[in-house]
């Protein structure tokens, strides 16, 4: 009974949603405010049924219920509870669902937070969620019901993916979607601009607030993503450049340059159009994320589903919404440009410079990402693009947008004299060279090209961003403090500067080694002496493991012990590598358990990673600054009078 209150609860939020998409688009047309009014209701509405229906698959799921198809093929009786909570949301029908349900949400948050936005905006923003809306409703139930029953129902589950048995899959997806599908918001409000034609400084204010906290959740998913693959598959790499990988980072990069753009045109009233199409790149590639996924065209651990139906349907979405956004875009576009001007040296033109190379980064992504399929397609052959091209590409566009991060900071609107950079920027200038070279070679002995200016240009971002916050620190009583905007973009910038420091650091002075132990053998690596003391057996709630006991000495001075695994799942019957992590603010020390090579002999990655929780600290840092940035106060005021970036 209970599935099937969930599945009528989809048709109810489904015939809601088609209600909020059409009914105050037509009310906005006409003026005609009751209609208008149907688009919060019905956003609440559909929000309502949609929470019912992933309420009722997640009761299926802790109550067993093996009468329903998908609860079968991804649960299983002795799965932890918490586990099977997450597996709500584990495989292609659940992860939909939510997707939707996440929609939903931000179409809420949208209609209670309506602020000073006209009637008739606000309308026709929660119409085209609707629609939207619409769509991944009819993709659920024509295609992908997750409430379809099992006849009769299995006496047990199949279990969940022994890869998604981890912390990580409570967090990761969730957060992930919501940057994925909150740039759905900026998307609604470039069409709303676009049907009514009226693109203003008001209509940045309120639209970039809601892409900075769609790209701040984006940020954290991409690095709890990465955090998870470093440490749950074995291999010990923190970015593999797969297909889903990219298909996640591209709407990052496009949506990055959307907020430095939406920055221009709140206030300069500048770049309009161009903002426009960003915001429509954003989601759009988010969708192509989705088609990626769910279309069974590529072969990933992050794949979803393999239905080519499914892939149709949504790639018939794709071509739907994409299409029909340029094809609006090329007819109202150009009449929303302004003549203002501004002058070759000026903020804007650094913040033009810094979207123009965020999007070559973005197109050679996409490049190295489709070729493969393209080339299968047209000609049946098989060709492979790996991490040496895309790392070579991608930095092409990104080592001149370093440069350009600290000095747009302190350029000034319309126009610049150059002499003020002198005064400002020498010293983090020249403090930046000498830490990026002197750092290498004090703590690792070493410096060479690529890896002075990785140093550097981190040095460089870090050092340029602090200027305006001791500023403002530093300031005389009674003069203004820095606005919460720029403070968040600098400690965002901050946040990228240890990010290209982690990766920088560890990617020169990572060690990694295979060696063969056995019980009470030890080797060195890195200057670390790791002693295999004793192997193992150890039990789990739904798997048996083979543990290897580790200790880990540095000049005969014990620094820690750790239990890397190899797991066989109960149910399936396959084999998992749980790594051991001594984790420190500096490095980790990384130990695989490989196959048994005969007798008491094992093999044994082991891996040492220098500042690699820089990585994933500069990422929060990141979203920090984001989420500083949305809390301006400008955003939740009437004028844009004095607006900043």
């Amino acid at each position: 009974m209970i599935p099937e209150i969930g599945h009528f609860a989809l048709i109810l939020a489904l015939a809601l949603a088609v209600c909020q998409g059409i009914l105050p688009l037509i009310g906005a047309a006409r003026n005609d405010s009751a209609l208008m009014s149907v688009a919060s209701s019905a956003a609440f509405g559909q929000f309502f049924f949609v929470a019912v229906s992933f309420a009722c698959l997640t009761y299926a799921f802790l109550l067993d219920d093996f009468s329903v198809l998908y609860v079968a093929n991804h649960s299983q009786l002795s799965l932890p509870t918490g586990y099977k909570i997450s597996a709500v949301w584990s495989a292609h029908e659940g992860s939909l669902l939510m997707w939707i349900l996440i929609l939903a949400i931000w179409t809420m948050a949208v209609a209670q937070f309506r602020g000073d936005r006209p009637e008739k905006l606000n309308a026709r923003v929660i119409s085209i969620l609707g629609l939207l809306s619409v769509g991944f409703l009819l993709f659920a139930l024509l295609t992908s019901n997750p409430f379809e029953r099992l006849v009769p129902a299995a006496t047990d589950g199949a279990d969940l993916n022994p890869l998604l048995q981890d912390p990580g899959l409570a967090i990761h997806p969730p957060i992930l979607y919501f940057g994925y599908v909150g740039f759905s918001v900026a998307f609604a409000f470039a069409i709303a601009a676009m049907i009514s034609g009226k693109l203003d400084r008001d209509w940045a204010r309120w639209t970039r607030p809601w892409t900075i906290v769609a790209w701040l959740f984006l940020t954290i998913g991409i690095a709890l993503g990465s955090w998870w693959a470093y440490y749950e598959l074995g291999w010990g790499g923190w970015w593999f450049w797969d297909a889903v990988e990219n298909a996640s980072f591209m709407p990052w990069l496009i949506g990055t340059a959307l907020i430095h753009s939406l920055a221009v045109t709140e206030s300069r009233g500048l770049f309009k159009s161009w903002t426009l199409l960003l915001a429509i790149c954003a989601f759009s590639l988010s969708l192509l994320g989705t088609f990626l996924v769910r279309s069974g065209i590529i072969v990933s651990v992050h794949a979803f589903a393999t239905d080519p139906t499914r892939g149709f349907f949504i790639l018939t979405f794709l071509g739907i919404v994409v299409v029909g956004a340029l094809v609006l875009y090329a007819w109202r576009a150009p009449s929303l440009d302004s003549d203002v001007g501004f002058g070759l040296l000026s903020r804007e033109t650094f913040l033009l410079l810094n979207n123009v190379l965020l999007v070559v980064a973005t197109v050679l992504v996409l490049m190295g990402t489709l070729a493969p399929l393209i080339v299968e397609m047209s000609t049946g052959g098989k060709i492979s693009i790996g991490a040496p091209w895309f790392e070579f590409a991608f930095l092409i566009p990104m080592i001149p947008l370093v440069l350009l991060l600290g000095l747009g900071m302190h350029t000034a609107w319309r126009r610049q004299n150059t002499a003020p950079w002198q005064r400002v920027l020498r010293i983090p200038a020249i403090a930046a060279v000498v830490i990026g070279i002197l750092l290498p070679l004090l703590f690792y002995g070493r410096v060479g090209l690529l890896l002075a200016v990785g140093t550097i240009a981190a040095a460089w971002i870090v050092l340029s961003s602090l200027i305006q916050p001791v500023r403002s620190w530093r300031r005389k009583p009674g003069t203004p403090a820095i606005t919460r905007s720029a403070l968040g973009m600098s400690v965002a910038h901050i946040g990228m500067g240890l990010f290209v420091l982690g990766a920088t650091v560890v990617s020169a002075f990572g060690v990694e080694a295979d060696r063969t132990l056995s019980p009470g053998g030890a080797v060195e690596v890195a200057g670390y002496e790791f002693e295999l003391r004793e192997i193992r057996d150890v039990n789990g709630p739904n798997y048996s493991a083979i543990e290897g006991v580790v200790e880990i000495r540095r000049d005969g001075e014990y620094v820690g012990t750790v239990r890397p695994q190899k797991r066989q799942y109960l149910v399936q019957k396959s084999w998992m590598t749980e790594a051991g992590i001594l984790a420190g603010w500096n490095k980790d020390l990384f130990v695989a358990l490989g196959d048994q090579l005969g007798g008491d002999a094992w093999s044994v990655r082991i891996q040492y990673k220098p500042l690699i929780r820089f990585i994933w600290f500069g990422a929060l840092v990141m979203a920090l600054g984001g989420l500083i940035a949305a809390s301006d106060r400008r955003y939740r005021r009437r004028s844009t009078v004095g607006a900043e970036a």
